[in-house]
């Protein structure tokens, strides 16, 4: 390759998580190795890469939260850990034979829309530059931690990290430790610590409701059987998925209907947390279900322990080696471990992304997240994102709607080599507002947006940008192909052929 010329490729997958690896098998399946996956990291696995720290575990059964195209019938717990789950996104990356494709430690910086050559201009961390017909974005919600601003902190003297940045060169080990947040990493963090820290302060804004963990080992019997009959796997994945599938509308219709799930998840607190006033403290006021609902069978008995504190309100300040709640509860600490979530409804890679306008998709999406289906984004041609606003769930496995995805970017590719040339397609302004409209219109009567709770499902104009209205099914029809219709045909302006000089006489 020439000193100035730039590597194209016809695709380009930014993220090597589960979208982006399962963006990657899905090309290969229809076809296409002229792409690249470009990972920031020096490994593969995304958010199971970057979360590590102790108890990490998904709240979704390990059979469901895993690629129909890719059954692991050894997962060894009904709720698999971390390790397990990012082992398992290696093995797919081996099988599938994607690791050719894959570009390590290249983080994108900038990826700009050329309307004279139709394709994405993409720029690396690493100074590389190379250019893409599509560019499929899979950087995912849950990738970008979220540090909240906190007067004093700096000077603090201890220890600080994010629940995401795990920091396991430092033993909490007779520490005092205080856990900032209630969300689903806390509530795994703080019954893995608990035993051996000196003592630990919960910060607890607002208290989540907590189902029991019916977790367990599964057996050397299930795993042989799912081994030598694949079909039994598959059939006990399809019930998960069908019991997930018949809770939805208690979710998105009937929230009253939640009433009974609220009970269990009373009496999974009343079991170990005997203290009322404790209890007190704990027991959320808003509909179970408006939050995400956390599952623990351990978090409840860590924090009836004598060396917990928990205090009912958020941390506001940092003197010294002093944290100060809201309500003016102080403790000495030697660490602050920060469980505060993620960039969910202001994702950082959308100030990288600049499109048809010139202005980026942070610009675009400053009044809130809008994209049509979930993928396109109008202003930004042959652009698409995996898990993109509204495709969250709140009761089921990411990894269906992560293929659901993948079949409307097979079917968009299918339609652009159809086209011929070079030809993109850009989502109508009309068609994304019509998408929208109708989305947050079924989002009125979820229990998301009735449930009187303050969630991260809500962007800062109180919006929910984040979760799906509807079954896994539903969206998997809204996705099967691309309708046309809703998209103008780009393709590279037509040149005038130079004016010939003219001859003398």
């Amino acid at each position: 390759m020439g000193q100035h010329e730039r590597e194209h490729v016809r695709v380009a997958v930014i993220g090597s998580g589960f979208g982006g690896l399962g963006a990657a098998v899905r090309l290969r399946r229809e076809g296409i190795t002229d792409f690249v996956v470009l990972e920031r990291a020096g490994s593969v696995g995304g958010t199971w890469r970057d979360n590590s720290y102790p108890g990490c575990a998904c709240d979704v059964p390990s059979h469901l939260y895993s690629f129909s195209f890719a059954p692991n019938p050894d997962w060894p717990r009904t709720f698999s850990g971390q390790e397990h789950i990012r082992a398992y996104l290696e093995h797919v990356a081996d099988v599938f034979r994607l690791r050719p494709h894959i570009r390590l430690d290249h983080e994108v910086t900038m990826m700009r829309w050329d309307a004279e050559q139709v394709w994405w201009e993409i720029e690396v961390a690493n100074g590389v530059t190379l250019t893409a017909d599509v560019v499929v974005s899979a950087t995912g919600p849950l990738s970008d931690p979220k540090m909240p601003e906190i007067p004093g902190l700096a000077s603090f003297p201890g220890k600080v990290f994010h629940s995401a940045r795990w920091d396991h060169d430092y033993d909490l080990r007779g520490k005092r430790v205080a856990m900032v947040g209630t969300g689903a990493s806390a509530i795994q963090i703080v019954p893995s610590i608990q035993p051996d820290v000196a003592r630990l302060t919960l910060f607890q804004r607002t208290p989540p409701w907590v189902m029991p963990r019916m977790d367990r080992e599964i057996t050397g019997v299930e795993r042989w059987l799912h081994r030598q009959l694949p079909f039994t796997g598959a059939a006990r994945r399809g019930l998960l998925w069908g019991i997930r599938e018949l809770q939805v509308s208690a979710f998105t219709k009937r929230p009253n209907e939640l009433g009974l799930i609220e009970s269990i998840a009373k009496s999974n607190m009343a079991r170990s947390i005997k203290d009322p006033a404790l209890r007190a403290r704990l027991t959320p006021d808003y509909r179970i279900g408006c939050k995400r609902i956390l599952l623990s069978s351990a978090y409840y008995p860590a924090l009836a322990e004598p060396n917990v504190d928990v205090v009912a309100s958020g941390l506001a300040e940092v003197r010294g080696s002093t944290v100060v709640a809201a309500d003016g509860t102080e403790a000495e600490v030697d660490a602050i471990v920060f469980g505060t979530g993620f960039h969910v409804t202001d994702m950082p890679i959308a100030d990288r992304v600049v499109g048809a306008e010139g202005h980026t998709l942070a610009d675009a999406w400053k009044d809130g997240m809008q994209s049509l289906r979930g993928a396109t984004a109008a202003g930004f041609p042959n652009w698409m994102t995996i898990i993109g606003p509204n495709t969250g769930l709140g009761n089921s496995s990411m990894i269906l709607m992560i293929e659901s995805q993948l079949n409307y970017m097979a079917d968009y590719l299918r339609q652009l080599n159809v086209l011929g040339g070079r030809v993109a397609l850009a989502a109508r302004p009309s068609a994304v507002g019509a998408w929208n409209r109708r989305v947050q219109e079924r989002m009125k009567r979820t229990v998301w947006n009735t449930g009187g709770c303050t969630s991260w499902y809500l962007d800062a104009g109180g919006r929910n940008t984040t979760v799906w209205p509807g079954t896994t099914s539903e969206f998997r029809r809204a996705t099967r192909e691309v309708d046309l219709a809703e998209y103008e045909v780009v393709r590279a302006p037509v040149r005038e052929p130079a004016e010939a000089p003219a001859v003398s006489a």
